[in-house]
């Protein structure tokens, strides 16, 4: 088990930038495949980016060439970059963990809010 706090959210206006941190406990980081959601009002949560533990990434199609999500594991902390942000992104924001490639996610941070002004 791991317990993840994001921060780095914020108010941006629409082409800005955030970046956004998930600070992980435990010993076993660098293990653990790592995940980017997000939860938009009256929506369900979605999957945005994932960080496997060779490094390996993937994006939903909607941040392809906006987002970049990158980790250290000396620092045991997960990034995600958010540049040319749209009212659309405007969601929380939660880091997610699991262990291996596939299953379900098994701990979760409490999020951070993300609002993008027009």
């Amino acid at each position: 088990q791991v317990q993840l706090v994001e921060s780095g959210g914020g108010l941006v206006q629409a082409g800005g930038s955030l970046r956004l941190s998930c600070a992980a406990s435990g010993r076993a980081f660098s293990m653990y495949t790592m995940g980017w959601f997000r939860q938009a009002p009256g929506k369900e949560r979605e999957f945005v980016a994932t960080i496997r533990a060779g490094g390996t990434t993937y994006y939903v199609d909607s941040v392809k060439g906006r987002f970049t999500i990158s980790r250290d594991n000396r620092k045991n902390t997960l990034y995600l970059q958010m540049n040319n942000l749209k009212p659309e992104d405007t969601a929380v924001y939660y880091c997610a963990a699991k262990m291996g490639v596939s299953g379900t996610w098994d701990d979760w941070g409490q999020g951070t809010q993300v609002t993008v002004s027009s």
